[in-house]
């Protein structure tokens, strides 16, 4: 990460830039102009759409459980869905925003990611081996580690941790030869970092100047029941909580906006018109109030449910006839609004 040095809250907020690779730099000052213009434009809605890269539990089949030792191991369904979707957004004049398992890497052939990546669509970095960020113990660090835990070799969680954001990094140098454009943590957490400063601290020691880690709370029905009305108002109000923010550490928010698909599909046994009803309401609610909004998709479980698709098509529609309302960007622009906008730190 050449000429990044770790800045103070005082000194990011007084005009270090996010660069697309997420993390904090000094840069020529119209470098990202473009970027800081459309953050700063309090009349438009910030729209993100960003797939995880990696397997899914429950996905194609529903007792297929492996993928949770085998997370990097993407089968060429996956792969597939995700080069369409990425050349569907960019025809709809956005960028979709990706977070690779470092040991997608591992595989023979990554020209595909090679082709997201050539196509201006940034990838960041979802740890080596899809590991809990929040783990103190070794055995929750991941499903690979606890059936091997020779892997820990003699190290503590927090080191494992590091070490294999660290790979991740790595394995997108080499294999692609591009820094990580920001961090997702594996899974969302209703408080994201919030009670976790040391999280956040290790973040900001490898570079990064935002990640994307909460996922807000909210109400669900019986897996396989038709959702009710409360169930869509309670995603609704978590809108509002899943809108950037600054931690006091200087480290920047951007949340996973729900409902994402694994919630609906897995958690909900929802059926795709459900879910688009979700996405329509909550896009809706965004737009009017020119907020943000982070969808969180997988290939693995998407190219299953909705081969069609018709999620990702909706919110594009949705942005397009918003015309200049709203605008279809990565999650680094959405982090630049949190800094432009010098919103409060949040513990």
């Amino acid at each position: 990460m050449a000429n990044c040095i770790p800045l103070s809250r005082r000194q990011f907020l007084a005009g270090a830039l996010v660069t697309s690779a997420g993390v904090t730099c000094h840069a020529a000052p119209d470098a990202s102009e473009p970027r800081r213009k459309l953050a700063a434009d309090r009349e438009r809605a910030l729209i993100a759409i960003t797939l995880d890269l990696e397997m899914s539990r429950n996905f194609p089949k529903w007792e297929d459980t492996h993928w949770d030792y085998e997370k990097g191991n993407l089968n060429e369904e996956t792969k597939k869905y995700a080069v369409e979707a990425c050349r569907r957004v960019k025809a709809h004049g956005g960028l979709l925003h990706c977070f690779a398992v470092g040991r997608v890497l591992e595989q023979a052939n990554v020209d595909w990611l090679k082709e997201i990546v050539h196509a201006g669509h940034p990838v960041g970095n979802h740890t080596y081996d899809h590991v809990n960020v929040l783990a103190t113990r070794p055995e929750d660090v991941q499903f690979r580690f606890q059936r091997a835990p020779w892997l820990m070799r003699g190290q503590t969680p927090r080191e494992v941790i590091a070490d294999n954001i660290r790979l991740a990094t790595a394995a997108l140098k080499t294999r692609i030869g591009i820094e990580p454009a920001g961090f997702r943590t594996p899974g969302g957490f209703h408080d994201g970092l919030a009670k976790r400063p040391d999280v956040q601290q290790m973040l900001q020691d490898l570079g990064y100047a935002w990640v994307s880690s909460k996922y807000p709370a909210h109400a669900m029905d019986k897996p396989g029941s038709e959702p009710s009305r409360a169930t869509f108002e309670s995603i609704l109000k978590a809108q509002q909580a899943a809108q950037p923010f600054i931690y006091r550490r200087g480290l920047v928010e951007v949340p996973m906006s729900p409902i994402s698909d694994i919630g609906a599909f897995r958690g909900g046994r929802w059926r795709l018109e459900h879910f688009l009803k979700a996405l329509r309401l909550a896009v809706d609610w965004v737009i009017e109030r020119r907020a943000a909004f982070d969808f969180l998709g997988h290939p693995s479980c998407l190219y299953v449910v909705d081969p069609e698709f018709r999620a990702i098509e909706l919110i594009c529609d949705l942005a397009r006839k918003a015309g200049d309302h709203a605008a279809i960007v990565d999650l680094g622009t959405i982090a630049e609004r949190a800094k432009l906008r010098d919103m409060k730190p949040s513990d």
